[in-house]
């Protein structure tokens, strides 16, 4: 069975998918691997959700403030056992409950062009394309998404 636990980035489980994440993201991003990685230190996160199944870690997923009103989406990842069965939905449901329950109005995120499956995830969940924000402005491979939160 399926349960989630709110966290913060020093859970251990956390930690550990984290590691699993780079590893991925090192191979999709190539070259432009450091450039990302600079961005997604993970000290300091209050806002972490971790999906479980049969007590084993199968995802993350992690809110930040950017700016008043609007919380970054980061860090998520779902294990290759743990993919096709709706996880990484679920987790990312549960990061907008919990940033509209500390009263942020609105996500965005960045993610790559190299990750088709994280497109495809967010602009199923509503997530509408916006200009590339902040250090990613200009940058080629990132694709930005924004979520006003109902």
């Amino acid at each position: 069975m399926l349960y989630l636990k709110r966290t913060d980035s020093n859970d251990p489980d956390f930690v550990a998918l984290v590691k699993l994440l780079d590893a991925d993201l090192a191979i999709r991003d190539g070259e432009e691997h450091a450039f990302y990685a600079q961005y997604n230190k993970i000290d300091k996160i209050k806002h972490v959700v971790l999906a479980y199944e049969d007590e084993e870690p199968l995802g993350c997923g992690a809110i930040k403030e950017f700016e008043p009103g609007t919380m970054e989406v980061k860090r998520m990842y779902v294990s290759p056992e743990g993919r096709n069965k709706g996880i990484a939905t679920i987790i990312l449901a549960e990061l907008e409950v919990w940033a509209r329950e500390i009263s942020f109005e609105k996500c965005i995120l960045e993610t790559g062009k190299m990750q088709p499956e994280a497109i495809r995830l967010y602009k199923k969940n509503g997530y509408q394309q916006i200009p590339n924000y902040g250090q990613y402005a200009g940058v080629e491979n990132s694709v930005c998404f924004e979520k006003v939160l109902g």
